[in-house]
C-alpha cells in the first residue's frame, strides 16, 4: 500500500514536474509566450493578468495565476512577470519571478527583429502532511494523526532560471503584418524532485506565428498558432481571432476566437476592449482520453490588460501676436 501511494503521488505529480503550464489565451499573455514581447506595443506601460482553473470535474482543480508589467526604457523593452500555480490535495505550488530585457533592431521599413534575455527563479513546495499512507492504518481504523514513515528530502526548493526570446516582425503593407517568434526556457535545467534523486526540468521550446489582416477599418482577422516542445510532450494550438470595431468614438471593440489544441481540447474565446482596457474570457472543451473523468469539461480562463500612455500636451498650431507688432 505504501508503495502504491508513492507511485500514485509520482504519477499525479509527473505531468506537472515535467511540463510547464499552457494558456489558451496565449496571445494575451505575451511575456510568458516570449520575453521579446517586452515593450512591444504602442503605449508606454502595459499591465496584464491571467487566471486559469482546469480539471474541476476530475479532481481538486489546478489553479494558475500570472501577472506581468512591461514598458519601454530608452531603446530597450523591460518586463517583470510573476507566475503562481497550485495543484491537488498536497497543494503543490510553483512560483516564478522573472525579469526580461529586450532589444529591438529595425532592419528596414518592413522588417524588425527583437532579441531578449530572461532571468529569474523558480520556487516549488508541497504539503506532505496532506497525503495518507498505509502506515496510518493500525489494523482496525485509519488514524490520520499517525506518522506516515515517509521521508521527503525537502518540502521546498528554489532554483535559478534562464530564458531567451527572438521575434521577427514583417509589415507587408498597411493592411497585412506577420510576426513569428522562437523562445527557449528552463535553460538551467533546475532539479524538480522532492526525493533524493535528481529530476531535471526539461527545456521548453516555444514557436509561435501570428498574421494580422485589417480587412476593413472596422474588421480584422488574426490567425495564430503556438507549438510547445518540452521533453516528450508536444502541445500544438491553432486558431484565429476576429475583431470588430463597434465605436470609433468610444474605442470599443468586440472579438471572438476559436482554438484547437490537438489531442486535447476545442476552445472558445470572447473579448471586449474599451480604450486602454481589454477583458477576455475562454473555455476549453476537452475531448482527449480524459473525457470519461472530465465529461468534456476542461478549463476556464480569464485575461485582463491595461495600457498607459504618457500625457502629451497639445501642440499649438498658431501663435497670438502682441498688439504692438
Amino acid at each position: 500500500m505504501k508503495q502504491f501511494c508513492r507511485i500514485l503521488f509520482l504519477l499525479l505529480a509527473a505531468p506537472v514536474l515535467a511540463q510547464d503550464i499552457h494558456w489558451t489565451q496565449f496571445n494575451n499573455n505575451p511575456i510568458f509566450l516570449n520575453p521579446a514581447h517586452a515593450g512591444h506595443f504602442k503605449e508606454d506601460l502595459r499591465l496584464t493578468a491571467n487566471y486559469r482553473t482546469q480539471w474541476r470535474s476530475v479532481s481538486i482543480p489546478f489553479q494558475t495565476t500570472a501577472i506581468a508589467a512591461d514598458a519601454k526604457w530608452k531603446q530597450w523593452g523591460i518586463a517583470a512577470n510573476y507566475f503562481h500555480d497550485q495543484v491537488g490535495d498536497g497543494k503543490f505550488q510553483t512560483n516564478e519571478l522573472q525579469l526580461s530585457l529586450c532589444r529591438p533592431f529595425v532592419l528596414n521599413k518592413q522588417h524588425q527583429l527583437r532579441a531578449a534575455l530572461q532571468l529569474g527563479f523558480n520556487q516549488r513546495q508541497l504539503n506532505s502532511n496532506a497525503f495518507y499512507f498505509d502506515s496510518q492504518y493500525n489494523g482496525y481504523i485509519f488514524d490520520p494523526n499517525a506518522p506516515t514513515n515517509e521521508f521527503f528530502q525537502t518540502a521546498s526548493m528554489t532554483k535559478p532560471m534562464l530564458g531567451l526570446g527572438l521575434i521577427h516582425q514583417y509589415a507587408l503593407n498597411e493592411q497585412i503584418s506577420l510576426q513569428s517568434g522562437l523562445s527557449i526556457f528552463n535553460l538551467t535545467r533546475p532539479n524538480q524532485s522532492f526525493f533524493s534523486e535528481n529530476t531535471k526540468r526539461d527545456i521548453r521550446v516555444n514557436l509561435f506565428g501570428q498574421l494580422h489582416y485589417q480587412y476593413t477599418p472596422e474588421l480584422s482577422f488574426e490567425p495564430s498558432f503556438q507549438l510547445n516542445l518540452q521533453g516528450p510532450y508536444r502541445a500544438f494550438t491553432i486558431g484565429s481571432t476576429v475583431a470588430y470595431l463597434l465605436s470609433s468614438k468610444d474605442d470599443i471593440t468586440l472579438s471572438s476566437a476559436l482554438w484547437w489544441r490537438t489531442k486535447d481540447a476545442f476552445c472558445l474565446q470572447f473579448g471586449l476592449s474599451r480604450g486602454p482596457l481589454y477583458t477576455g474570457i475562454s473555455y476549453d472543451f476537452n475531448y482527449s482520453t480524459l473525457v470519461p473523468a472530465s465529461r468534456g469539461r476542461g478549463a476556464f480562463e480569464l485575461s485582463l490588460r491595461y495600457v498607459f500612455s504618457k500625457f502629451q500636451p497639445p501642440q499649438l498650431q498658431y501663435r497670438i501676436c502682441p498688439d504692438y507688432i
